[in-house]
């Protein structure tokens, strides 16, 4: 097999090149390849200095992540970039792209660093629930301090060149060729003594400097191993000798890659990126052109929708009735541009070009040049019926006619057209423009190159997209409903609001399913009469307990929007219980997670049983991006996965509910959903 790595000579110059597409990631071929290469150039005097440099769109880019979790071919990371550092001849790391994890940690083992402008420099480890295992957090507090290695370690996110050049990362920044300069900036270092070797710099360290980070990202990091095993491994191993610091640091590294955290987190790396293929699609399908897209409504979810399309750049006609809602609804959208401007990310100019894509219209007729058109109305079946049977006449032959639908059925939505094969849902969540989770549903008559067009512009508009069957709710709404239903019942059984959330909280989940109920509005869904009292709910609804937006729903809230538990909701519920007779008990944590999440993945298992998701990691990316499963749990199937089947099984039997055949079967053979 060709190695990924190959080298020349340009004088007294090796120049080390890796070419391992698309991010030449540091799989086993590149490193023994650069192993080779470093080997080569201490055996021939007539070498003075090396640079190491990556074709295609980006410098090393990471570890294969393949690799993790399993016995590493040699050389490993760690030992190569200690060769690196260790050659007689100064390596020069030449970087464009960017330089991420092991990537980063292999120019922070060369002696020095040359990049572009657009270069950008990470330590993403984190977020596969790891720590940088090569050094990384070893020579990065020893090049760019203790408060920059803490920021980017725990957090993941990349810094730019400028950024990095100011933290000592860098040595230069060239606007010229990167590797014509890089082979000068060998030259000019090649007889320079002693070479600086970053694991020889000093480390200095104020420990009133990371307790004040500890205490400013204590929410952000709630629940999470890696960014505390990061603090821990930087904090204590700083002034120590650099032996013993990557000591510290390897065994940080195989903790947390054993770990459930660092398993669920890399599964859904890989979820996210199977969610993206369709399964049966014939072979040769080719996804339609969208050139210009149509939406109905200027609403929340109408606005937020556009937004997406002008972020990248497509232009989009939006439908009102009335000028007034026209207006109101375009002019959030500015605002909301106008926003994210103030902050620093966009500029003026990038809102004007958004906005300049935008022409608000009253008449569906002016969307017959659309190639894909949204509609974003009320969740009504007479209403989008009515709309689809217009827009059947309108819309010119081949145009993609979608419903951002929570729940309503596609086939029947369709069946007011006579063009069901271009027909589909688009369930964006709110707010649209910016959750990530994109429900596409398939209809029964859509055809493949529709269903293709619609996963194509997910990615275009940056969207996490996951294919759904036609079914109530599709994925995440329908496991939602067992959840809600259970945690109602639970409170007729002698639970509070807060015990339910409090369960939820602790689990991972940004909010329980009352604060949940809250932040929504109570009143969604509601029959609007305040005679016909059927539920808690409509208890709740008919005294205009609706929520946040009042300031008084399952709890109350102050000016800051802050809850606390309601005497008068106490009193509803207990009227309640009193009505319906409802015998009460003592419910337990353990109570509550029975039956508001294990119910989740009997659900879970029943749409993998009639195909309304492809595969259970889709099931997890939804429920990931779109509902606030904590990711280091790995969304509710792999959850149930390190749970144990049996377990689940067992505690949906405790309380009665019948358990999906998939679920049982899964559980008595001794399998697993992913």
């Amino acid at each position: 097999m060709t190695s990924p790595i190959t080298t020349r000579r340009e004088g007294d110059v090796l120049v080390v090149l890796s070419n391992n597409p698309p991010v030449n990631a540091l799989g086993a071929a590149v490193r023994q390849g650069l192993d080779k290469a470093i080997d080569e150039a201490a055996a021939d005097d007539g070498i003075k200095a090396v640079v190491i440099a990556c074709e295609g769109q980006t410098f090393f880019a990471g570890a294969d992540i393949t690799e993790f979790g399993k016995m590493m071919a040699e050389p490993s990371l760690p030992v190569l970039v200690d060769k690196i550092e260790a050659s007689e001849k100064p390596v020069i790391a030449a970087i464009h792209g960017t330089a991420l994890g092991g990537g980063l940690e292999v120019a922070l083992a060369a002696h020095y660093r040359i990049a572009v402008p657009s270069a950008k420099f990470g330590l993403p480890e984190v977020k596969l629930g790891i720590l940088p295992g090569a050094g990384g957090t070893q020579r990065l507090p020893r090049v760019a301090g203790v408060e920059v290695a803490l920021e980017m370690a725990t957090k993941g996110d990349p810094i730019p060149a400028t950024k990095a050049k100011d933290a000592g990362l860098l040595d230069r920044v060239t606007d010229g060729d990167l590797l014509t300069d890089a082979i000068a900036f060998a030259r000019e270092v090649a007889d320079a003594r002693p070479l600086p070797r970053t694991s020889e710099a000093p480390v200095t360290l104020d420990p009133a400097v990371v307790e004040a980070f500890r205490k400013t990202n204590a929410r952000r990091f709630r629940g999470l191993d890696a960014p505390n095993e990061i603090i821990e491994v930087i904090e204590t191993t700083a002034g120590k000798p650099y032996a013993e610091g990557v000591q510290r640091e390897r065994m940080g590294f195989m903790k947390l890659v054993m770990g459930k955290q660092s398993a669920a987190l890399r599964h859904i790396f890989f979820a996210e990126r199977k969610a993206s293929k369709i399964d049966d699609l014939p072979e040769g399908t080719q996804p339609r052109e969208i050139k210009r897209v149509g939406v109905i409504g200027a609403g929340t979810m109408g606005g937020g929708i556009s937004m997406n399309f002008l972020s990248a750049g497509i232009p989009v006609m939006i439908v009102e009735m009335q000028q007034d809602a026209l207006d109101r609804g375009t002019g959030v959208m500015r605002k909301n541009y106008e926003a994210t401007a103030a902050k620093g990310r966009m500029t003026a100019e990038q809102v004007e070009g958004a906005m300049g894509l935008l022409k608000p219209t009253l008449s569906l007729d002016d969307l017959a040049d659309c190639d894909l058109i949204i509609e974003a109305v009320y969740e009504s079946m007479d209403v989008k019926k009515d709309i689809f049977g217009k827009l059947d006449t309108i819309a010119k032959p081949g145009a993609i006619l979608a419903s951002n639908t929570s729940y309503l059925n596609i086939d029947e939505i369709a069946a007011a057209t006579n063009r069901p094969q271009d027909v589909l849902g688009l369930h964006f969540f709110s707010p649209a423009n910016v959750m990530k989770l994109l429900e596409v549903v398939r209809g029964a008559k859509t055809a493949p190159d529709a269903l293709m067009t619609a996963m194509a512009v997910a990615k275009k508009i940056k969207k996490v997209a996951v294919v759904a069957g036609v079914c109530h709710g599709f994925i995440g709404n329908r496991m939602l409903m067992p959840r809600q239903v259970e945690a109602m019942n639970l409170l007729l059984e002698g639970a509070t609001p807060e015990q339910v959330d409090r369960v939820h909280v602790a689990f991972g989940m940004p909010m329980g399913p009352f604060q949940m109920a809250d932040l929504a509005g109570v009143d969604i869904g509601w029959h609007r009469d305040p005679t016909r009292i059927e539920s808690i709910r409509d208890a709740l609804a008919a005294e205009e307990r609706w929520g946040q937006k009042k300031g008084k729903g399952f709890y109350d809230y102050d000016e800051k929007r802050q809850p606390s538990n309601s005497p008068r909701v106490a009193e509803i519920i207990e009227d309640f219980r009193q009505k319906t007779g409802t015998p009460q008990h003592e419910v337990t944590e353990d109570e509550i997670t029975e039956r508001t999440l294990y119910t989740m993945v009997n659900e879970g298992a029943r749409i993998l049983e009639e195909g309304m998701a492809q595969r259970a990691s889709d099931i997890d990316v939804v429920w990931i991006y779109g509902y606030g499963f904590p990711p280091y749990k790995g969304g509710p199937m792999f959850w149930a996965d390190q749970e144990g089947l049996p377990k689940i099984v067992a505690g949906l039997e405790k309380h009665g509910f019948e358990v999906a055949k998939l679920l049982r079967d899964k559980a008595e053979k001794g399998e697993k959903f992913n």
